[in-house]
């Protein structure tokens, strides 16, 4: 009887569940279509792989927008201690930042894929690179895959190709495909975790200035929409950051994005800051009392002349629509968003296979028997900080516990 196990993918999550799910008398394929398989994994993190977050794992669940409680059942099989003790077991120890990211310590995404390949090669795992699986049909005897070299027969079939985002390392979307062709539902992709590109940017030479802990307000139709907190990065052509990279998911084309522009503060707070400083500044230059709270000279400057204030203008010379306008540009600058980055930007995908048709418990289909959808294809995305990975991690775990019947190790 043909026990083979065919992984399309060979990322993070098609790696782990290939060497969970190999077991004595189970052929465990992977197919890979680039020339060596984890080449997302080795960019994660700028090379350095946060792959993980530190805290409660029930804490993470708010981290994946609406589709928090479908990962429960995966996060709590497969926990972030479990993921850090399994590379802590053979020899790479984790890190975590003050903020909470996870890091190997060698800060090598290189390292955790060695690890990865070095378990799928020591269980028997067969790792097909540069073999591209170009279809899949379902039969009577399980699944038929249609590879650039031939053709493969597979009791089991679990697609692991990650999303579209990346698309140079592999990441193109063909799961997706391979899901449709099954039956299986999927939903409109879009980037996720991108950089905003927003209308008239004003701020393009202060390239490389950034903000920590900003409240960023999402309005559209003149309505707040959302709202979040977090770092916000100056590129180039763009809003970056972290607090921008999440707030990204909720964003479309067209809304205006408000940025409070002092750490930690509400706009009513950042108002008030800035009357009773520019009240008790007296003689003091503008300029002087807006760097006091803790603001860049270069970005003051830059408010100043768009408020069409001189730079040496005086506290005490500084008129109500001067005040106002300053006031405005700190409390709730807008920005038009023009549009999100592309694919070839976004660190994830929004969308997937719709996960109304797997289950939650298994990573199975509910409507193709013996199939299965884990990590970044499924329509899941979220938080940066180490969250998409774990969840890529976790559903891999959980659906290698249940193909091989409970009994996948740790």
């Amino acid at each position: 009887m043909n026990e083979t196990i065919a992984i399309i993918g060979g990322g993070p999550a098609g790696l782990f569940c290939a060497l969970q799910a190999a077991e004595e008398g189970r052929d465990v394929v992977v197919f890979e279509k680039k020339p060596a398989p984890g080449k997302k994994l080795l960019v994660a993190g700028s090379g350095q792989c946060n792959i993980t977050h530190d805290g409660e794992i029930t804490d993470f669940l708010s981290r994946y927008g609406d589709h928090g409680t479908f990962l429960r059942p995966a996060l709590m099989n497969f926990t972030n201690r479990d993921l850090a003790r399994f590379f802590a077991d053979r020899g790479l120890r984790m890190e975590t930042e003050p903020g909470g990211k996870v890091f190997p310590a060698t800060r090598k995404s290189a390292d955790v894929l060695a690890i990865l390949l070095a378990e799928c090669a020591a269980r028997g795992v067969e790792l097909r690179c540069s073999d591209p699986v170009v279809a899949v049909e379902r039969d009577d005897d399980g699944f038929l895959l249609t590879t650039k070299t031939g053709t493969v027969r597979a009791a089991t079939l679990v697609i692991a190709t990650g999303g579209a985002s990346y698309p140079a390392t592999g990441s193109t979307g063909d799961g997706y495909a391979f899901a449709r062709a099954l039956g299986q539902p999927v939903t409109e992709v879009a980037p996720a975790l991108a950089p905003v590109y927003v209308e008239d940017y004003p701020f393009a030479d202060l390239a490389g200035i950034s903000f920590e802990h900003l409240t960023l307000s999402v309005y559209r139709d003149g309505k707040r929409a959302r709202q979040h907190t977090g770092d916000l990065l100056f590129t180039h052509t763009a809003l970056s950051g972290p607090g921008i990279l999440d707030l990204s998911r909720a964003v479309l084309p067209g809304d205006v994005l408000r940025v409070t522009f002092l750490s930690g503060a509400t706009s009513e707070e950042v108002r008030k800051r800035l009357a009773d400083a520019v009240a008790a500044g007296g003689a003091r230059q503008v300029k002087t009392v807006l760097c006091g709270l803790a603001l860049p000279e270069r970005f003051v400057r830059r408010l100043l002349d768009l408020a069409g204030v001189p730079a040496d203008e005086t506290c005490a010379h500084l008129g109500k629509k001067a005040r106002n306008a300053l006031a405005a540009s700190l409390a709730e600058f807008p920005f038009r968003v023009a549009r999100l980055g592309g694919f070839n930007e976004a660190m994830a995908t929004r969308g997937g296979v719709a996960l109304s048709g797997i289950n939650q418990k298994t990573m199975a289909s509910k409507i193709v028997p013996n199939f299965y959808c884990i990590g970044e294809v499924l329509d899941i995305d979220g938080d940066t900080g180490g969250y998409n990975l774990q969840a890529a991690f976790s559903t891999a775990a959980l659906a290698a516990r249940h193909i091989a019947g409970g009994n996948a190790s740790r």
